[in-house]
């Protein structure tokens, strides 16, 4: 229960770090919104039991935190696209280093996939991966050269917005692709993700 808890405050801060941050640059306390993300991250890393883990995320927050001390306002506009970056190389290297990690998820629900199902998961990770690194150029775009209300409005809805569009395209696109296979509901794939993202993300993490 605690750990469900602790892991909703983490998401709910997460989907608001936008707006945090562009509050931030109105009130002159920019620097609030990424010192959470870097204690966080240090937080993780003292808790890691796995030593190469453990100096990963001890090093994005020491990075973090150089980059509060001098250069607060673009450090925290960066993070959003540090997230995609970080989406893009776990989506990436599995489709080098497979089972690619959407073949992961739909092993979930099937026991034996079937035919044609291990391409199709290949290529809906490299979309993926597209996605986050589309998403990465357009943060740091805007970051750099963009209004901060703008690049709030892109890294807290608009990236959502997309997101849930790609989830929403592909589950209907998959019924055609695959009419003959029965394909769970929505709700039922989206509860096994939850559930079950933390140990892949984990094994992700370890590999």
């Amino acid at each position: 229960m605690l750990s469900l808890l602790r892991s909703g405050i983490v998401t709910t801060f997460i989907l608001l770090y936008p707006y945090l941050v562009f509050r931030g640059i109105q009130e002159g306390i920019v620097w609030f919104a990424p010192m959470a993300i870097a204690t966080l991250y240090m937080y993780q890393g003292y808790r890691e039991t796995r030593f190469e883990v453990r100096i990963k995320k001890f090093l994005i927050a020491l990075s973090l935190i150089i980059g509060i001390l001098f250069f607060q306002s673009i450090t925290a506009k960066l993070i959003p696209t540090l997230f995609q970056l970080l989406l893009m190389y776990f989506f990436g290297k599995t489709l080098f280093h497979g089972p690619p990690l959407i073949e992961r998820f739909v092993r979930l629900e099937f026991s034996e996939l079937p035919s044609g199902i291990v391409n199709y998961c290949w290529q809906l990770t490299a979309l993926w991966t597209g996605f986050f690194a589309f998403n990465a150029v357009i943060c740091s775009s805007l970051a750099l050269w963009g209004s901060p209300s703008w690049w709030a409005l892109y890294s807290g809805v608009v990236i959502f917005l997309l997101t849930g569009v790609l989830m929403v395209g592909e589950y209907i696109f998959r019924h055609y692709k695959f009419p003959d296979m029965h394909i769970p509901d929505l709700k039922s794939s989206a509860r096994n993700m939850v559930i079950n993202a933390r140990q892949i993300w984990l094994d992700l993490y370890a590999e």
